[in-house]
């Protein structure tokens, strides 16, 4: 089998704008997102850390890097899913979010798990 389906992540982001945590007279907008992580390769991992890319639509960028995800290092085997709900907050009515996982696998084999770019966006702002 070839490594690369060894070693894939599947991630599948959620997203929804938090309107009793925001305040758009302030340019602080607040979003809840959930993310659902699936091994589809063929060996263990476990996640040992995260960067996000958030941007708003003025393009102002912050970068978040950490360990784990909600304080923890979850190890998923094949088939297995770990769904975590956290949040950010940006300046904007709209932005987008990206980023890695660092994974590592059972044989040593460290990699990277890509987070799609997805949006925030306080509803009826996009078309």
């Amino acid at each position: 089998m070839p490594d690369t389906k060894r070693y894939e992540i599947t991630v599948v982001p959620r997203v929804q704008y938090v309107a009793d945590q925001s305040d758009p007279g302030r340019n602080h907008f607040v979003f809840a997102y959930t993310i659902r992580i699936t091994n589809t390769g063929s060996v263990t991992a476990q996640l040992l850390s995260r960067h996000w890319i958030i941007t708003d639509a003025d393009a102002r960028v912050q970068e978040v890097k950490g360990a784990g995800v909600i304080g923890q290092q979850p190890t998923l085997r094949p088939g297995e899913s770990f769904e975590y709900t956290s949040g950010a907050s940006i300046a904007t009515a709209v932005g987008t979010m990206r980023g890695t996982y660092r994974m590592v696998a059972e044989d040593g084999q460290a990699f990277d798990a890509a987070i799609p770019q997805f949006t925030l966006s306080v509803p009826r702002t996009l078309h």
